[in-house]
């Protein structure tokens, strides 16, 4: 039986309520489509991290939901974040206060002068450093505000972490990092520079990963490179192995967990000193939450049925972007809606792509409230106003109280920042 956070992603769902408050009325006072998460679940899988007994250093990925509720209730359980922006940046110390960057990563491929020196300003905690011209820039920031810059080589281990190829960082035709190979004389060059300051070694091969194999591999390539480091006198105290843990989907239902994750991730790191830094997103967010939808119409043709529904691509996009898999309940019928008819559920964007499942055995009829599975990380972030479409609202629920957390856009911020000529 399962332990921890990868057990079944309807989970939170009990009686169509999530942690006491009925999803209907939710539906009823903000309308759909609407994000729904549970702070007991996220809270629950915080601790799964935080209470492993030889305590790494955790993360949490900005991207994958950057609310400024969420960030705010990690920060309160004492998290720092991995961060890829400026403005992700600017998200966090307005969540969890101005002096916060200090717990923050700088991570990604393309950070501009700008976001190096606002950084660097706001104390930041470390640089995953990408590139050598990064690495120059950073320095010559760092000399310009007279400080020395905490830095981690981001390396790529050319690891095949066997996911979608949109999400798989770590092999050496992707664009992120420096080839291990090379780290050596980059770290000798950092080292004799002393506007930097050597922290750590960093690595990240990708995202949604269901297999222990790939993670053990890529901790190992990054250890035997830091203890080369340290016997040459370069000193590292920390390994920073990303993120990328994937969870359970219907496509994927057995996924490690957390606890077997940690458990390979250690075994690999025993009789060394290293401090472990890990960068979860996904893991901790996406199976907490639940996009409330409704249907607004059925249509049959050619042989087929569709259920239209007010949520879109726009919403959730990672269906039509990375062919993610999710799972569908009626919670209008007290049997979900399983029956033997054949339906496609799709969205009203102007796209075949908005589709959120095809031949699915599910029954609904016009006003009947779905609820789509896993929408908690990469939902709400990356969505957008495609067709004019508002962005929706998001609800935090937790032992029987309510929160609003996002109001859905008004009509008018669709244009507000455009000029009218």
């Amino acid at each position: 039986m399962k332990t921890d956070i990868q057990a079944d992603y309807w989970s939170i769902l009990s009686q169509n309520s999530i942690d006491g408050v009925r999803l209907d009325n939710l539906a009823e006072e903000y309308s759909t489509p609407l994000y729904v998460y549970s702070e007991n679940k996220i809270a629950e899988n915080i601790d799964f991290y935080k209470n492993y007994p030889s305590h790494p250093t955790v993360n949490y990925a900005v991207k994958a939901n950057g609310n400024l509720s969420l960030l705010a209730m990690m920060a309160e359980r004492n998290l720092g974040f991995d961060i890829v922006s400026e403005g992700e940046l600017r998200r966090v110390l307005q969540a969890a206060g101005s002096d916060y960057a200090k717990k923050c990563v700088f991570s990604g491929v393309g950070k501009t002068n700008q976001e190096i020196r606002f950084a660097l300003e706001n104390d930041i905690g470390c640089f995953n450093v990408e590139s050598r011209g990064e690495l120059q820039r950073i320095s010559q920031i760092a000399a310009q505000l007279n400080v020395a810059a905490p830095i981690a080589l981001r390396v790529n281990p050319d690891i095949d972490a066997k996911t979608h190829p949109y999400i798989s960082t770590g092999m050496r035709d992707n664009k992120f990092g420096v080839a291990i190979t090379d780290a050596m004389e980059i770290y000798r060059q950092a080292a004799r520079d002393k506007n930097l300051q050597i922290i750590g070694v960093a690595c990240h091969i990708g995202s949604q990963i269901t297999e222990l194999a790939p993670f053990v591999a890529a901790l190992r390539s990054v250890k035997i490179l830091a203890d080369e480091l340290n016997r040459n006198g370069i000193v590292v105290k920390h390994l920073d192995i990303g993120g990328g843990l994937g969870v359970e989907n219907p496509d994927e239902r057995e996924v490690p967990t957390i606890r077997q994750y940690l458990d390979a991730l250690y075994a690999e790191l025993s009789g060394s000193d290293y401090q472990l830094a890990l960068e979860p997103g996904r893991s901790l967010v996406a199976n907490s939450a639940l996009l409330l939808t409704r249907v607004v119409g059925i249509k049959r043709q050619s042989g087929k049925t569709f259920l239209v529904v007010d949520a879109a691509m726009n919403d959730f996009v990672r269906v039509a972007m990375y062919q993610a898999k999710v799972d569908i309940r009626n919670l209008s019928r007290a049997d979900y809606g399983i029956c033997d008819e054949e339906v496609d559920v799709v969205g009203p964007v102007c796209e075949s792509g908005d589709t959120f499942i095809k031949a699915m055995k599910l029954q609904a009829k016009v006003g009947d409230l779905l609820a789509i599975s896993g929408a908690g990380a990469y939902g709400i972030s990356m969505s957008s106003q495609y067709n004019a479409r508002r962005r929706a609202a998001e609800v935090l629920l937790a032992d029987g109280a309510t929160r609003l957390i996002r109001k859905r856009d008004e009509y008018a911020q669709l244009w507000e920042n455009e000029i009218n000529l």
